[in-house]
């Protein structure tokens, strides 16, 4: 679904479509395995439902697992489409995901990157 774009961000294409919610969401499943594949260190027990840092044109956004959102589909709040080229959703873009060092920087930045063991990795910031 995601490949290696730069030393930063993987790149995909999901469809993106609207939502009700305040956050953003990917089918739950999905999450978890991108979680487990790009931000787990592999060093003990790790949480698999920490938010995924995206990007969608120019701005970031954290992203969490949602039982009801289709496989595939980047589900985003009305207020994070408003500004985007994103036309007739569902609509198929491309979609960056931050790897685990740039996601880390950018949570750090918004405050929502805990460095103890029980919330690493973990973001306060939902956005």
């Amino acid at each position: 679904m995601f490949e290696v774009f730069s030393r930063s961000y993987y790149l995909g294409r999901l469809y993106v479509t609207p939502t009700d919610g305040e956050h953003a969401l990917m089918h739950s499943e999905q999450h978890e395995r991108l979680n487990e594949e790009v931000y787990a260190s592999g060093e003990g027990l790790e949480p698999l439902d920490t938010p995924l840092v995206m990007k969608l044109e120019s701005r970031h956004f954290a992203v969490h697992g949602g039982a009801n959102v289709p496989t595939n589909t980047l589900a985003l709040p009305e207020s994070m489409l408003e500004g985007t080229d994103v036309r007739n959703p569902p609509s198929l873009r491309e979609v960056f995901l931050a790897r685990r060092d740039r996601a880390r920087q950018l949570l750090e930045f918004a405050g929502g990157w805990r460095s103890d063991s029980a919330g690493a990795g973990r973001s306060n910031a939902g956005t």
